[in-house]
């Protein structure tokens, strides 16, 4: 379907969800799942309900399903299964993650974290530097809301562990350099850790291409159910000591990060969303999210404030702003009210709030993904201007 024009309603049709009155731009949030996700939730709950490492069959089918699981996380980051780790979401996964890595690290190590950040990727590192006395340096956007990468190079050091980067900010929408920020990392001889959680739902991932030593995401922003999915290269995941029961296998490698029973029905729902997602195909999904974006940008009442970068060059479909006179919390509560779903406050984007001088009240937040329709992104502007 890459070659084609995205069928925004044959999309819809599969959402019970998006038959609602409601238009749903709180994506950058959480996406709405299609029903062959719920479907798949259902089915396994019915039929395969069971833990593993059992003789009888709806273990076995449990079995199947992870083993499935991990080979279609491999499919949708670029890697090999084993090298796939499951969690409960992002956060949990990187607190996890971050204090292994961690047990390699000595007194007065530093951590690099940049202020396009969610805190998912940066609280992790202020607690072990809490913990052990690391320091943290925060790499400054301009003001544009791009990352300065000049800054990153001053902040590299020989102590310099790990840095902490997102593929595009949860609340600008800006994207990275990822490929430059990798490099610069590896040659100071730091890990590349990247949060992919906001890019996912909007393009494809490849982490070899990106060069990255753990990547983590949320399959809930990309239409798929409450989980956790990382990343980690083999080499690097076979070098750290894992925090786990001790009758818990090693191997498969990821398996040993995966503290406890998975949530088997979540999995069935992740690999049914990364289907939805490859049957469209990224090219299509990306031209119509890319005109959603431009007709928002070019409709966008005078009265209201853009943070951020002016054009769809560089970023994804997510945008922040502010309507003179009026909070956001008010602007998303009348929204609500007229049955569109925006967010308000700071989206867990605290750095990138604090240099945009928007602490504590925020920016509103609307996010458009290929559910999305063109007369969606209209009636938000005529309530915007109305307001």
């Amino acid at each position: 379907m890459d070659a084609l024009a995205l069928d925004v309603a044959a999309v819809r049709e599969r959402f019970s969800a998006l038959r609602a009155p409601t238009v749903f731009f709180d994506g950058p949030g959480g996406t709405q799942c299609p029903d062959s996700v719920i479907e798949a939730v259902a089915t396994y709950l019915r039929e395969s309900n069971a833990n593993l490492g059992g003789a009888f069959v709806t273990s076995r089918r449990s079995t199947e399903l992870v083993e499935q699981a991990h080979e279609t996380a491999a499919a949708f980051l670029g890697c090999r299964p084993e090298e796939t780790v499951f969690g409960q979401n992002m956060t949990t996964l990187n607190f996890a993650l971050s204090r292994t890595v961690a047990r390699t690290f000595r007194r007065g190590d530093e951590v690099i974290v940049t202020r396009l950040d969610h805190d998912g990727n940066v609280a992790p590192w202020l607690e072990l530097a809490h913990d052990l006395q690391l320091k943290v340096h925060v790499v400054d956007i301009r003001d544009d809301t791009t990352l300065d990468l000049t800054d990153l190079e001053w902040k590299l050091s020989e102590r310099t562990r790990v840095v902490a980067f997102p593929l595009a900010s949860n609340a600008v929408g800006t994207l990275t350099d990822a490929p430059r920020i990798v490099e610069l990392a590896h040659a100071a001889g730091a890990l590349a850790w990247a949060d992919a959680v906001h890019y996912a739902p909007h393009g494809p991932i490849d982490v070899v291409a990106l060069g990255v030593d753990v990547l983590l995401c949320s399959p809930y922003k990309f239409f798929g159910p409450h989980l956790g999915l990382a990343f980690g290269r083999e080499e690097l995941l076979r070098s750290w000591r894992p925090y786990k029961v001790r009758p818990a296998p090693d191997e498969p490698l990821g398996h040993r990060f995966e503290t406890g029973t998975l949530a088997h029905e979540l999995l069935a729902g992740f690999v049914a969303a990364v289907d939805y997602v490859h049957g469209l195909g990224w090219a299509a999904i990306r031209a119509h999210e890319r005109s959603l974006g431009e007709r928002f940008l070019a409709g966008l009442p005078e009265r209201c404030t853009l943070y951020g970068l002016p054009t769809m060059e560089g970023r994804v479909p997510t945008f922040a702003f502010g309507i003179g006179g009026v909070t956001p919390h008010e602007v998303a509560e009348r929204l609500a009210a007229a049955h569109i779903a925006v967010w308000d406050g700071d989206y867990y984007a605290v750095e990138v709030m604090a240099r945009l001088g928007l602490q504590p009240q925020g920016a509103v937040r609307a996010g458009f993904v290929h559910y999305n329709t063109t007369e969606e992104v209209d009636r938000l502007l005529t309530a915007l201007e109305e307001m």
